[in-house]
């Protein structure tokens, strides 16, 4: 009964942060407090970690910018720093982070331990801002964060040469980074 009560507590006082700091609403559900929170434990939580390394499609099924085609590509994605011209701030980036963690229920709350990714890479013309296309991806595991980025770089090399088409770049990206490459044959 104890117990009980001081998670009712703890997770009010949580649910109360979290509103105090715009972040509530939607399905954000706070898990437990724990005094040292596992890197794999489960919480409640509306969005599945079951396919880690990759997002919940339901959750994160990725969207573009409008403002990228492959008819746009050489004034866009494959212009060097064209990124940092659309890239959102961490203002935002980091709200929405702690928001998706509670979402994703993940017990480590550590924002230092995720990266707010991008499913559909910036550099392919992903939506900057569309928390559809932004999650928080674990920078701990077999495939960490780190492991997309060089992914990312590839497909865009393949599709500013030619290689590959955006659409199929970007389709590849979003079903399953850890097999893009291999399913374009790059």
């Amino acid at each position: 009964m104890m117990n009980r009560q001081r998670f009712t507590v703890v997770a009010s006082a949580t649910v109360l942060g979290l509103a105090l700091a715009g972040l509530a609403g939607g399905t954000a559900q706070a898990a437990p407090a724990k005094s040292k929170p596992t890197k794999g434990s489960t919480v409640a939580a509306s969005c599945s970690r079951a396919r880690l390394p990759l997002p919940d499609a339901r959750c994160t099924p990725g969207a573009y910018n409008p403002d990228v085609t492959q008819a746009t590509i050489g004034k866009t994605i494959c212009v060097s720093g064209w990124t940092a011209t659309v890239r959102p701030p961490v203002s935002y980036t980091n709200k929405l982070k702690a928001q998706q963690i509670a979402e994703y229920g993940y017990a480590d709350t550590n924002p230092s331990d995720y990266e707010e990714d991008h499913l559909v890479p910036l550099e392919l013309g992903g939506a900057p801002r569309d928390p559809r296309n932004l999650w928080p991806e674990p920078r701990y595991g077999n495939e960490p964060a780190q492991s997309k980025d060089s992914v990312e770089n590839k497909l865009k090399k393949a599709v500013c040469s030619g290689q590959v088409s955006l659409n199929s770049a970007r389709s590849a990206i979003a079903s399953d980074w850890t097999t893009a490459l291999s399913r374009l044959g790059l």
